[in-house]
Formats: structure tokens, C-alpha cells, sequence
């Protein structure tokens, strides 16, 4: 290995299953409930730690062990070859599961699918609304002899 490539057998793996607030701890959740946020993907992870400025890699094909339907991983430098740290607010894989957790739900890609969601559903109430409202229509009344 020459100096310009980068050892990411050395960094931290990080599963999406660690800090998603819809597993358990006996499915994999390593973080409380309380800073787990809900399915995270791998895309999110690592656009996270571009955001905390730490170094990340995906890897597609691996599957999280305890639960092989859960595909990807992301690997994380939290140090450097010499061992110093890339961030100093991070010094943990914990506190790395944190911040990532806590930074997911106002990815961009999440807050513009909630916003699309919300729309539909205030256009969806408002047509049950309209719809609602009007009163029975067409055939249906007492058969003739």
C-alpha cells in the first residue's frame, strides 16, 4: 500500500441498524430510543459525516450480520493514521452514533419527503372533505311494479 491510498480496514463501521429508533437492542440498536432516529439509510449516514467533516466509505455489499435483509454499511475515519483525532467534538463510535442520529432527521432529502407528504395530505383531506359533503347521488331509490 503506497501512502496515497487510504486504509479503510482500520475505520469504524458504522450499520444504519445502530441508531434506527424502529429496532430494538436485542436487533442491533446501539443508542437509547430517545437519540435513535427512524430507518436511517447509508446515503444519510455518510452525507452526515460529510457535514461533520469525517472521512466515510459505503459498502454495499455487506449485510448487517444479526439481520442479512439489512444491506449496507458505512465506514467512518474518526482518526488518523498517527491516531489523532479528525473531529475533536467525536472521540467515541457512541458519540459518532449520536451525532449521526441526531443529524438524520433534518437531511435534506428527509425534510423535502416530509414536506411532499404533508401536501398530500392536506390535498387529501381536502378532497375527502368536498367529497364528504355532498349528498347521496343517482339511482337507488324504491324499485317501481
Amino acid at each position: 500500500m503506497d501512502g496515497g491510498t487510504l486504509n479503510i480496514k482500520k475505520w469504524v463501521v458504522m450499520y444504519p441498524v445502530y441508531i434506527n429508533s424502529k429496532k430494538s437492542v436485542a436487533e442491533g440498536r446501539r443508542i437509547s430510543l430517545s437519540k435513535a432516529c427512524e430507518n436511517p439509510n447509508c446515503i444519510e449516514i455518510t452525507d452526515c459525516c460529510k457535514h461533520l467533516k469525517l472521512p466515510s466509505a459505503v459498502e454495499i455489499d455487506k449485510a448487517y450480520p444479526r439481520d442479512f435483509m439489512q444491506v449496507g454499511r458505512v465506514r467512518v475515519q474518526l482518526k488518523r493514521e498517527d491516531g489523532t483525532l479528525l473531529n475533536p467534538a467525536i472521540t467515541s463510535r457512541k458519540q459518532l452514533m449520536q451525532k449521526i442520529a441526531d443529524l438524520v432527521p433534518r437531511h435534506p432529502e428527509r425534510v423535502k419527503k416530509q414536506e411532499s407528504q404533508k401536501v398530500k395530505k392536506q390535498e387529501l383531506q381536502a378532497t375527502t372533505l368536498t367529497a364528504g359533503t355532498s349528498s347521496k347521488s343517482g339511482k337507488g331509490g324504491k324499485k317501481k311494479r
